[in-house]
């Protein structure tokens, strides 16, 4: 059996870990590396550090099928509802623009590291560590030799990177010498927006005054976006307290791209009481920097794979070979696996 590593626990790798386990359970055996605590990358979901039932959603908010997608991907769609994992957003977002007829959007009551979570959970048997950052990835004849920080390198037949694109670049070994010149060209033309996000978390039977349940901010040159957490997911509950995220605008993600969480966590902060005066003060308060927030210039022409190397086999994986969405992510794991399948 083939041991493939799949560095990267988000959507992309999780849903690529699936398919692999579903479709060749007795030619690979699945690793999966992340560098974080937990498994989502950008669908990320994060805890109130006093009541573990108390969720904020800090990165993806709510998923759009466009009718071509929802189409080419209904089993993955259909699936995720039949598990209760995605359903339909029935409040409003204020200042939404529906930018095409016939989208369907969809919540996750669970929040949105659930769908990562599924993934990885339907690739049962998949060996899924975390605070495993790597640094190293070096051809060691018909194998790849792979290091991280504070561990002992390991050995795989053919390696899966899904992290964004710039921290492909960053690998040190042998992936920069072995990278074809046009190849690094396109990786290096991709380029994504940065922001920040805060989660904000209550105590019961707090009153949050929002006519809303999300929000697209308009007049403001550091807040873009505002959600009522749980109200967005219809998951209130009286023995819960409420939960909020914003997300800044990019040019404030990128204006204050190097400083320290504690020193932008304030400016956000007193923007947001600007904007709404009679917020109550949150119990807690989670800061998170998103560097790679969304693809803004993606891999000439979306092939949704890169494969560096054929034999041992290292491919590229992500939202930088499509777009930043769900369906951008579920097209890059089909293709991916595509060239698994070809090479195990």
């Amino acid at each position: 059996m083939s041991r493939v590593l799949i560095i990267g626990a988000g959507l992309t790798g999780s849903v690529c870990a699936c398919l692999l386990r579903r479709e060749l359970p007795q030619k690979c055996k699945i690793v999966v590396w992340d560098k974080s605590r937990g498994a989502g990358g950008r669908m990320s979901t994060s805890r109130s550090p006093t009541d573990p039932a108390c969720t904020v959603d800090l990165g993806a908010q709510y998923i759009t099928a466009t009718p071509y997608y929802a189409r080419i991907h209904q089993s993955f769609y259909e699936e995720l509802q039949a598990q209760g994992i995605l359903t339909p957003l029935v409040t409003s977002v204020e200042g939404m623009a529906s930018k095409e007829e016939g989208l369907k959007n969809y919540v996750t009551p669970k929040g949105v590291s659930s769908i990562v979570k599924h993934y990885l959970k339907e690739s049962a048997g998949a060996e899924v560590f975390f605070d495993r950052h790597v640094t190293h990835v070096y051809r060691r004849g018909a194998c790849w030799e792979v290091c991280r920080k504070n561990g002992e390198p390991e050995q795989f037949d053919a390696v899966v990177l899904t992290m964004p694109v710039p921290q492909i670049l960053q690998l040190q070994g042998d992936v920069g010498s072995l990278m074809a010149d046009p190849q690094r060209e396109q990786l290096e033309a991709v380029s994504y927006s940065s922001r920040y996000a805060l989660g904000l978390f209550y105590p019961p039977h707090t009153h949050i005054p929002a006519p809303w349940a999300a929000k697209y901010v308009s007049n403001s040159p550091c807040i873009r976006f505002i959600a009522v957490d749980d109200k967005k997911r219809h998951t209130e509950s009286p023995d819960c307290g409420p939960s909020m995220v914003v997300h800044t605008s990019v040019p404030f993600g990128v204006q204050h791209l190097e400083a320290e969480k504690e020193q932008v966590q304030p400016l956000i902060m007193q923007e947001l009481q600007r904007l709404m005066p009679h917020l109550p003060q949150p119990a807690s308060i989670k800061c998170q920097k998103w560097r790679y927030s969304q693809v803004t210039r993606s891999v000439a022409d979306c092939p949704g794979q890169m494969t560096l190397f054929s034999q041992p086999l290292l491919v590229c994986g992500g939202d930088g070979f499509t777009h930043s969405n769900f369906d951008g992510c579920v097209e890059s794991a089909l293709k991916v696996f595509e060239v698994l399948k070809s090479s195990l």
